[in-house]
């Protein structure tokens, strides 16, 4: 909330999002969780999901725990995902071998 509290104090609109020079959405683990039970969560996941491929962006949902949700996210059409429902988290091999 105090995030867009201070994009609004500062003018900040859905004008803005068009013009971000970015390649990617992230669409927040909060909406992606309950995505199967809940139909508010849903709607917005599909509304981010369609807002961002309409400006030609890519889109990636967080928190993706399990196959269910999975499913429900590649029915929307959402590019990337990720969570322990796909993979564990591992450390980055570097070039190194560290």
């Amino acid at each position: 909330m105090q995030f867009i509290k201070t994009l609004k104090q500062q003018g900040c609109s859905f004008a803005y999002l068009k013009s971000l020079p970015v390649d990617y959405v992230k669409i927040d683990g909060f909406f992606v969780k309950d995505v199967v039970s809940d139909p508010v969560d849903l709607a917005m996941v599909k509304a981010i999901n369609d807002m961002a491929h309409a400006m030609g962006k890519l889109t990636i949902a967080e928190f993706v725990e399990d196959s269910e949700i999975l499913e429900k996210l590649v029915d929307l059409g959402v590019d990337y995902v990720q969570g322990y429902g796909i993979a564990q988290p591992a450390p980055l091999i570097h070039e190194s071998g560290q």
